[in-house]
């Protein structure tokens, strides 16, 4: 088997509302969702989802080769870039490839990922993320009750820029988790992307942790900052997690080190093969690992075969446009089915008949706001990012 090339296309993830954290909002809810397709000389082809970046760059070290020598062929891409392969979208775009390769490899041999990875549960523990900071309490509250109604018993709230308001809010929904849960503890995160200092962290937590049981803050200083995030650490009863803007293992290394983490997390876009890695060196720290990512598929089978997997991030319970997963959520997990492969079938033509692209501005989550890690003063309700009609 050969791998003879890749296409390209971007579909999207339509919320039906609001989505966003502290650095900006989605207002209508459209999130792009770019996909890669490689094609094999037997008719296999592979998804995977992640930036297209220097793709061509990329795709160069691996064509004309078996795609079933995954893991070398991974290492050879980072080789082929690595100036930059360590770096941002150009890794995410490494990502991308290796999730295809992956999927094909498990194709090939007629299993899902997640049985030829080794692993022996197909339940996958997962935890509500509702991308929220745009919402009314009322919104708020509405969204987790559906997230209940799924079994899901934790839940990640996005917050940072008011101590009030993550404090309702986080009581409102650990509210919701614990009426479904018939009275038991709920599991409650709050997740800042980066948006503090060391000390603002430390006051902000503190607060909070007057009245409420928090399971972990995340990313509340940058994500290279391993005195900060140990100084914060040490300074709070919450778990700190963090590392999935975090790319190569020399990122997290530092960080292990200075005993900075505590739950150690890697992104979906950075692909299979980084997220088996990372695991291994938590692992080899007595760490848990937890995947993030909008459209997780790829890290939900891989997470079935590492041993410190704690629970994964479960967003929207619906696919991305054009897309079908094998698999479904009950009970608190996402239950991954027997296709061979990951379970991703692409519907190429209704995801090329989408013509209204997803519109990122100034005030999107993935652009740092000016100030950040300089407010003063808390930000009012009134002055999140604004809504757009409709």
């Amino acid at each position: 088997m050969r791998i003879t090339g890749y296409r390209t296309m971007t579909t999207v993830q339509e919320w039906g509302r609001p989505v966003g954290d502290v650095n900006g909002v989605f207002a209508d809810g459209t999130v792009p969702v770019p996909l890669v397709l490689v094609d094999t000389d037997e008719g296999i082809t592979g998804v995977g989802l992640g930036p297209q970046v220097e793709i061509d760059t990329v795709f160069a070290a691996i064509e004309g080769e078996d795609p079933r020598g995954v893991t070398a062929l991974y290492d050879r891409m980072l080789r082929r870039t690595f100036k930059v392969g360590h770096a941002g979208a150009v890794f995410g775009t490494i990502g991308a490839l290796d999730t295809a390769l992956w999927d094909i490899k498990a194709q090939a041999a007629g299993e899902p990922l997640w049985r030829l990875l080794g692993g022996r549960d197909r339940r996958v523990p997962a935890y509500a993320s509702g991308l929220d900071i745009g919402l009314t309490d009322d919104e708020l509250v509405a969204v987790y009750q559906v997230y209940a109604q799924h079994g899901l018993r934790a839940a990640k709230i996005k917050g940072g820029l008011d101590i009030e308001r993550d404090l309702r809010r986080l009581t409102l929904v650990r509210d919701v988790l614990t009426e479904a849960g018939q009275g038991a503890r709920p599991g409650l995160m709050l997740d800042v992307n980066e948006a503090w200092t060391r000390k603002q962290a430390v006051r902000h937590v503190c607060e909070l942790e007057r009245t409420l049981d928090l399971t972990w803050i995340e990313e509340p200083v940058r994500r290279w900052d391993a005195e900060g995030l140990a100084a914060v650490g040490r300074g709070i009863r919450a778990s700190v997690a963090t590392g999935e803007n975090l790319t190569g293992l020399e990122q997290f290394r530092p960080l292990l080190a200075a005993g900075a983490v505590d739950i150690v997390q890697t992104a979906v876009v950075w692909g299979v093969s980084h997220f088996l890695r990372v695991s291994a060196l938590a692992h080899a720290h007595d760490l848990p690992v937890s995947p993030i990512g909008g459209t997780p598929v790829a890290l939900l089978h891989a997470a079935t075969s590492v041993p410190n997997h704690l629970a994964s991030e479960l967003q929207n319970l619906h696919p991305p446009l054009g897309l079908s997963l094998d698999l479904h959520v009950e009970d608190g997990a996402v239950v991954l089915g027997d296709s061979p492969g990951l379970g991703v079938t692409v519907d190429e033509q209704a995801v090329d008949a989408f013509h209204r692209p997803a519109v990122r501005t100034a005030e999107s989550p993935d652009v740092r706001p000016e100030h950040a890690g300089r407010r003063l003063l808390a930000v009012a309700d009134h002055s999140l990012p604004a809504r757009s009609p409709g």
